[in-house]
């Protein structure tokens, strides 16, 4: 029986030919990712204690993005032991307020099939999305990655997610997570290795198959990986990557997953999820009225570029609501830049939206834009546990960047096609 592409990557990482699902393995880390909220000031004390250094500062990346700008006294501190750490422990691959770590990390070329990769953050399966193993840990199994360059791993079993046919218009990767978390539930993934497949996959850009592999962690996977292909070289390529070998990363043939899942991309509509699970999701027309209070396109799941250019085509020639906010956080300081210069961001500004800065906030529940108590959002975020961006008693609402643009505009969860059919104009509050 041949290999899926999962078992060759732990197979390469523990230096075995082959590996079984169940086996225990010592796997030698490529790459190993930390951000201002659970690095430095995480390691550093227990680095210390022990008296120990990094095995290999150029496999080390840190990135600031949660406590960036820094709005308090605690901030500075944490922000602060990140940048002093870096320089101590000869840590080169430093990105500074530039935009959230796992988008960051794909966008500076740090990420190439076959890797073998950890971070320390939950929603690190993003790395997946370049045919390579990556997951999340804390920090102190971090401590123990720095310290020897390993990290011990149960094999993981494969769960296929084959997607067939092709989205329509208005469709995105948010709206296919968001159907398969309320078909196979927060504990679909049984916390081990998803491998998405078919042809509406194959037919995602790279920051759209991003989606699929950091919302791993909302079907409580350890992983989810994408098979590198030409769109993944030429991803890679204008990242400053031009030698990257992706042929030897691809499942046999012959393999057979543990698990295999069917989804049909031709009959998907648009999906939201309802307070506060992203499980509690279901095609937008089953949820009835809802009334929006405030529109939020941030995270590293719904801010990146292709994500704020779904969100100008809905917004373009439109304003929002009377009595809505429309926060955008673009993912990314680069990304930003490209929406400007191209006319993305001129869209969703004129449309009467806030621009926030390039870092994990709200999503994260962090600095100066935690939602208020009863107050109603709808976000472009990964998930939205109870509390979690603000308030308990704030209620937020998962949706693609088209149906948060949507909402945006007509004050009320919309099916965003209804706009992308229409003339510029639509304005009136629950439409």
């Amino acid at each position: 029986m041949g290999q899926t592409l999962t078992e060759k990557l732990v197979a390469r990482a523990c230096g075995q030919t082959t590996v079984t699902p169940g086996d225990l393995v010592t796997c030698k880390v490529d790459l190993a990712m930390m951000h201002d909220s659970g690095g430095p000031r995480r390691v550093k004390p227990m680095l210390e204690r022990l008296g120990a250094r990094v095995w290999d500062p150029d496999r080390v990346v840190v990135i600031t993005d949660h406590y960036v700008p820094a709005t308090d006294d605690d901030s500075r501190q944490i922000v602060a032991t990140a940048r002093d750490w870096v320089q101590t422990a000869g840590i080169r691959r430093f990105h500074d307020g530039i935009g959230i770590c796992h988008v960051v990390l794909a966008e500076q070329g740090h990420l190439r099939p076959g890797l073998f990769a950890v971070g320390g953050d939950s929603h690190s399966p993003t790395g997946g999305a370049f045919g390579c193993y990556m997951f999340g840990i804390g920090a102190t199994e971090m401590l123990g990655v720095l310290v020897t360059g390993e990290i011990w791993l149960r094999v993981p079993q494969t769960i296929r997610l084959d997607w067939r046919g092709q989205l329509t218009h208005g469709l995105s990767a948010k709206d296919m997570m968001l159907a398969m978390c309320a078909r196979l539930g927060m504990d679909g993934g049984r916390y081990q290795s998803i491998e998405y497949a078919g042809e509406a996959v194959r037919a995602l850009g790279m920051q759209e198959r991003m989606t699929l592999s950091n919302m791993a962690a909302e079907l409580g996977a350890q992983a989810g990986i994408i098979e590198a292909d030409a769109t993944t070289r030429a991803f890679l390529a204008a990242a400053g990557l031009t030698d990257v070998d992706i042929d030897p990363w691809r499942g046999d043939a012959d393999a057979v997953p543990a698990e295999h899942h069917a989804f049909d991309a031709d009959s998907l509509a648009p999906h939201a999820a309802a307070p506060h699970s992203p499980a509690n999701s279901a095609p937008i027309g089953d949820h009835g009225k809802v009334d929006i209070d405030v529109a939020y396109i941030g995270a590293c799941t719904g801010a990146k570029l292709v994500d704020l250019r779904m969100a100008a085509e809905v917004l373009r020639g439109r304003r929002i609501a009377a009595g809505m906010r429309l926060l955008v956080g673009p993912a990314t300081a680069q990304d930003e830049a490209q929406a400007r210069h191209e006319g993305t961001l001129g869209a969703l500004l004129d449309a009467g939206a806030e621009l926030l800065p390039n870092a994990c906030g709200a999503c994260a529940g962090y600095g100066a834009w935690r939602f208020e108590a009863g107050t109603r959002v709808i976000a472009s975020t990964a998930r939205n546990f109870k509390g979690r961006m603000g308030s308990s008693s704030a209620e937020i609402w998962l949706g693609s960047p088209y149906t948060v643009a949507a909402a945006a505009v007509t004050g009320a969860l919309t099916d965003p096609r209804l706009l992308l059919d229409r003339a510029p104009g639509l304005t009136d509050r629950g439409n």
